[in-house]
C-alpha cells in the first residue's frame, strides 16, 4: 500500500505520547507484522479513545479489552494481522466490516482503503462509536445498525470483508457480496477453538486458507 487513504484528525482530543504508540508498533513488528502501511495506521490511531476511560491506561497493551455489552476491542496484533491479510489482495476501494464494536478496527481500515461500510447489531455500541468517528474526522465511514450476518448488499460487492466475531460457519450472504478477486477475513469456530480464515474469490472458485488460532466473541444474529 502507498499513501494512507485518510489522516486522522486528532486535534482537540487527548493523545498519549508517540513513544507509547511506537512501542506498540515495535511489538507488532516482532510478532511478524510487516506491512508498513498497517504499522503506520496502528501507530497513528489513539487506541485509548476506543476504550472506557477506566481502562485507558491499558489501551496500548497487546490485549483485548471489554467495551461493554459482552463485547471486546480486539488485541492490536489481531487487528493488524486481519488488516494485513485483507490488504494482500492489493489496493481496496470498498471494504465491509461486520461488527463495528468500539470502531477501532474500522478506524484502522479507514486509513488504508477507499470506503468502509460497517454494520453493528448493538445500537448502544454504535451510538458511542459514531461520536468517536466524528471526533477523529472519519467522515467517509458509512455505518448501519443491523444484523451483520446479512452484510450490506446495497453497498456491495466489496473488495474486502472483515468479520470481528466468530460464527461456526461462514455466512453465505457475506460470500455472495465478495467481489471477484476480493477477500473475506473471518474467525471460524466454536467457543473453544477458532481459526482465522481467509476466503478469496478467484473466477468461479472460492479459495479457503486457514491462518492461525484466535479467540473472538461469537457472531450473533438479529439486533439489540
Amino acid at each position: 500500500m502507498g499513501q494512507l487513504a485518510v489522516k486522522l484528525d486528532v486535534s482537540g482530543v487527548g493523545m498519549t505520547s508517540q513513544r507509547t504508540r511506537n512501542r506498540l508498533t515495535d511489538r507488532l513488528r516482532e510478532q511478524g507484522i510487516i506491512d508498513e502501511s498497517v504499522l503506520h495506521a496502528m501507530g497513528s490511531t489513539p487506541r485509548h479513545l476506543f476504550v472506557d476511560e477506566a481502562l485507558a491506561h491499558r489501551a496500548y497493551e497487546d490485549t483485548a479489552l471489554p467495551i461493554g455489552h459482552g463485547q471486546t476491542i480486539s488485541q492490536p496484533y489481531i487487528v493488524a494481522r486481519m488488516t494485513e491479510l485483507l490488504l494482500e489482495a492489493g489496493d481496496l476501494n470498498s471494504v465491509l466490516e461486520v461488527g463495528t464494536g468500539s470502531g477501532y478496527q474500522t478506524a484502522i481500515l479507514a486509513q488504508l482503503v477507499g470506503q468502509v461500510a460497517t454494520v453493528e447489531r448493538i445500537s448502544a455500541l454504535l451510538d458511542r462509536t459514531l461520536v468517536r468517528f466524528r471526533q477523529l474526522g472519519l467522515h467517509q465511514i458509512k455505518a448501519k445498525y443491523d444484523d451483520g450476518q446479512l452484510g450490506w448488499p446495497e453497498r456491495g460487492p466489496f473488495d474486502g470483508i472483515v468479520v470481528t466475531a466468530s460464527p461456526r460457519v461462514v455466512p453465505e450472504a457475506l460470500l455472495a457480496q465478495l467481489a471477484p478477486g476480493g477477500r473475506l477475513v473471518i474467525p471460524l469456530g466454536d467457543l473453544e477453538t477458532q481459526t482465522l480464515t481467509v476466503f478469496e474469490r478467484q473466477e468461479s472458485d472460492i479459495i479457503r486458507t486457514e491462518v492461525e488460532q484466535v479467540r473472538f466473541v461469537p457472531l450473533l444474529g438479529g439486533r439489540s
